[in-house]
């Protein structure tokens, strides 16, 4: 038996060795993870990089265009995201629905997404099915204008459209997303309109129109592909050189970096909508992606409203119980950024109270540094979601070419996690208060009016064929008027 004296002894030395541990772990700081990879470049200027994986019997393909939103025009929108449809419905060599078919079928997968500042496609499946996914991303890349059709068009316009109305018009708040932008941003920005365009623009767009802007972009110089997984190195530069060397080499279309965007004044703009609780959006212009400052906001987001630990979540929702809800976080992008904070209201709770709340919140943080455990606890989240995206291949095949697209180098990651660790409560304070100095935008959902049911109800009693209506008093016939002939029964039109 081990005595109370020693007992304790034991649990103190215990807790302090951990103590010393753990303060030891704060003091090392591990070096980043990499990624392996080999980057080249062919001679049309497609920029290939490959990372070779034997763990697992699988290959991920993951091409980048960069391409998006961004590279459109005010009157022809949406079509960096109606491309992404398109690009499944097949090309000349692989008519729909072979795109599909011939991957799906030997247990391959493959999906797309659009951004402001980029599109991306990719594929994962068994490792013997590589060639299959080049010879298809290749044919698609060479061959889709001629492959895209009156009908095709309609059809994905139609899709496009219809996705419009789930993600945004038919969507509880999704119309505030709609009207954020177009407040921060002037009509001519690239910003000003969303990525999945608008319905004009999407019914005016025409197949030569579609088509041009398909020559434009789509080019091999104007998009990089990874290759992630297990393969020999050796032979799938030679699938490459097969599939994709042979194409002519096209200019990369010119971007002109529009002026940065400063606010004169403040923008306020409220938006019924089918929603049961209003919602306030507050949102500020702040510093570019990868630019100095950027990592500061993601921080700063965090501790604001990453979560229920967050300040905004703790002092609405828990304290002062004026919110359903509430987030905070750093928008990035290549042409600017937007800081943004969303808060929904409980049941009888106003947005001006809720939004003298935040003003507290963002009041507070520019006249005190946040403390180190906050930046610390923030960081550590970050960095840890950061960190999961390498636990699988296609996660690894992303962030390769999101490096590549962003920063001009696949093995970004480590210049990454650096900016975040060179992250202080201090600078995080010196960039907030410049960020909050400039103007800002301001957006409030509120419920749509209910319609008057009692009158409606009254209303179609009345027209109702089965309400019975109340005998009308019998004429006093006259000795001088004629009883009329009974009128001819209306022609039934078929």
């Amino acid at each position: 038996m081990v005595c109370a004296r020693v007992m304790v002894a034991l649990v103190f030395g215990f807790f302090g060795a951990f103590a010393q541990t753990a303060a030891d772990a704060r003091a090392e700081t591990p070096k980043p993870p990499q990624i392996a990879f080999e980057k080249y470049v062919l001679g049309n200027g497609l920029r290939v990089i490959l990372h070779p994986d034997r763990s697992s019997p699988l290959v991920a393909v993951n091409f980048w265009y960069y391409v998006g939103s961004k590279d459109e025009k005010p009157g022809r929108t949406g079509f960096a995201h109606l491309f992404e449809h398109l690009m499944f419905t097949g090309s000349k060599n692989a008519p729909y629905p072979s795109f599909d078919a011939l991957m799906e079928a030997w247990g391959g997968s493959n999906n797309g997404t659009t951004s402001n500042d980029r599109t991306n496609y990719y594929e994962l499946g068994p490792a013997n099915l590589l060639e299959t996914f080049l010879w298809l991303e290749a044919d698609r890349l060479a061959t889709l204008d001629e492959a895209i059709t009156e009908d095709g068009l309609g059809k994905q316009r139609l899709v496009v459209q219809n996705e419009r109305r789930q993600s945004h018009e038919n969507r509880p708040y999704g119309k505030a997303q709609l009207v954020l932008s177009e407040l921060l941003y002037p009509p001519a920005h690239p910003y000003h309109w969303p990525v999945i365009g608008s319905h004009a623009d999407l019914e005016a767009a025409s197949i030569d129109d579609v088509r041009a802007f398909f020559r434009r972009h789509y080019v091999p110089a104007n998009a990089s592909l990874v290759i992630a997984g297990d393969f020999d190195v050796a032979a799938t530069k030679k699938l490459v050189d097969r599939y994709f060397a042979w194409m002519p080499a096209a200019p990369v279309p010119e971007r002109p970096a529009p002026p940065p965007v400063v606010l004169a004044a403040n923008q306020r703009k409220q938006v019924p909508d089918k929603v049961q609780l209003p919602r306030i959006e507050i949102a500020y212009h702040s510093p570019a992606l990868y630019a100095p400052g950027d990592a500061d906001l993601d921080i700063a987001g965090r501790i604001l409203g990453g979560g229920k630990s967050s300040r905004l979540y703790r002092s609405l929702v828990f304290e002062k119980r004026l919110a359903q809800n509430a987030s905070a976080f750093q928008g990035s992008g290549q042409l600017g950024s937007r800081f943004r904070i969303g808060v929904t209201a409980k049941p009888g709770k106003t947005l001006a109270e809720i939004e003298r709340a935040i003003d507290a919140e963002i009041t507070k943080l520019r006249n005190e540094s946040p403390s180190q455990e906050e930046v610390d606890r923030a960081r550590n989240k970050l960095l840890a979601d950061l960190y999961e995206e390498l636990d699988t291949l296609e996660g690894r095949a992303d962030m390769l070419n999101r490096y590549e697209h962003g920063l001009g180098d696949p093995g970004g990651l480590a210049r990454d996690v650096e900016r975040y660790r060179a992250v202080t409560p201090a600078s995080i304070k010196a960039v907030w208060e410049q960020v909050i100095a400039g103007k800002r935008v301001v957006v409030e959902t509120v419920p749509e009016p209910k319609p008057n049911l009692a009158k409606g109800a009254a209303a179609k009693t009345a027209a109702s064929p089965l309400a019975k209506p109340a005998p009308a008093p019998a004429p006093t016939p006259s000795p001088s008027v004629a009883k009329p002939a009974p009128a001819a029964p209306a022609k039934e039109i078929k």
